[in-house]
């Protein structure tokens, strides 16, 4: 590799990098921010969290902070895991913006959407978690307190429990995303998840038992919503399979009519046709004479054009690349380039041929492909 073409890949790098570090110190400044702001209020938050047990608690018992620091560093992580989740919208914008020159444009017009309902999704799954699972789940263990023995919860033990539920049913919100996206990117299908029905229901109870505290209420309130939002994803992703399937349909009549290839396609893949399907199973392989013969009229048809080319004036003359059969020209072409040793570029050329020939030029390109195979 030369010294400028390794300037050229280092320069991209680097400015990707760079780019990077800004849209990372610009995520890490805007939670500082909202965590310097957010910190005054730390007790009040951390109440408002704790309310949900407070309100089911035994009269006369409280929280408790068994460690030195707790009555501090409770509040103070409080703060500033809700100042991540509070800037979460921003920071997935860094994301966004970061990664989107890279997209397509059908990619981006997908990608968007999908952002923005995964950030409304878990931030559903955590007010569901608050508002539904933590009164249920709180009354069920204070209820089945054994006697004698006084609900007091440590305020960061509770802290951490909280979290957990708020991350566990945060996360099962995110099913239909992700339904959608395995669907998106080729790996399965509406029906075949629809059939994986049985395992599906399964393993959300079986990660609802790993991901919540050991007990049956929060467990099934979370395997429940996993499955509901499952079957949400399957409908979403039917929708949008058929929306898809249109956008490439209409696609393909655009370049039906316009007569352009679609954009990405390969030139050297020879797409399908019909004339080519038709003719392929009266496909009878020439020998080498007829193939040979065959090349010689191609030849002596271009030579005879060119020599009326030359007995015309030459300012009313059409230009040789302008007249005659283009596909002949090709395959007089494809002959030149065999010669040559350049193989790639005559079997391009004879892709070509079976799209645009007649059948005799087709069955000439075919034969021309097998002895190409053949060596």
């Amino acid at each position: 590799m030369s010294k400028d073409a390794a300037t050229d890949i280092e320069q991209p790098f680097m400015s990707h990098l760079l780019e990077l570090r800004d849209r990372l110190l610009r995520a890490v400044l805007v939670v500082l921010v909202v965590f310097l702001a957010l910190f005054p209020f730390g007790n009040d938050i951390y109440h408002f969290i704790a309310e949900p047990l407070m309100a089911v608690m035994p009269e006369g018992t409280s929280m408790i902070a068994t460690k030195v620091a707790s009555p501090f560093l409770t509040p103070f992580k409080l703060s500033l895991i809700a100042a991540v989740f509070v800037s979460m919208p921003y920071l997935l914008y860094q994301l966004w913006a970061f990664i989107a020159p890279g997209l397509y444009q059908h990619e981006k017009r997908m990608a968007m959407p999908l952002l923005a309902s995964s950030v409304v999704l878990f931030y559903l799954g955590a007010a569901f978690a608050y508002f539904v699972v933590f009164p249920l789940v709180f009354k069920f263990f204070t209820s089945v307190t054994p006697e004698g023995v006084a609900v007091m919860t440590d305020i960061s033990e509770y802290l951490d429990f909280v979290l957990t539920l708020f991350f566990a049913f945060g996360l099962a919100f995110e099913i239909p995303i992700a339904t959608i996206l395995l669907v998106w990117m080729g790996m399965t299908s509406p029906e075949k998840l629809a059939g994986k029905r049985p395992y599906v229901i399964v393993g959300a109870f079986v990660i609802g038992m790993l991901l919540t505290p050991p007990d049956v209420i929060s467990q099934t309130l979370l395997a429940l919503p996993m499955w509901v939002l499952f079957e949400a994803g399957i409908i979403f992703s039917r929708f949008f399979v058929r929306e898809r399937e249109d956008d490439e349909q209409g696609d393909e009549e655009e370049h039906s009519i316009s007569g352009a290839a679609p954009a990405g396609a390969s030139v050297a893949t020879p797409p399908v046709h019909t004339r080519v399907d038709e003719t392929e199973e009266e496909f009878k392989p020439l020998s080498e004479e007829e193939m040979e013969a065959e090349l010689d009229r191609l030849e002596a048809e271009l030579d005879e054009e060119e020599a009326s080319w030359h007995e015309e004036d030459s300012e009313e003359a059409p230009e040789p690349e302008e007249t005659g059969d283009p596909v002949d020209r090709k395959l007089a072409r494809v002959n030149e380039l065999r010669e040559a040793m350049d193989f790639d570029a005559a079997r391009k050329l004879l892709y070509e041929v079976l799209v645009e020939g007649n059948e005799n030029q087709v069955l000439v390109a075919k034969n021309i492909l097998a002895q190409l195979d053949d060596d």
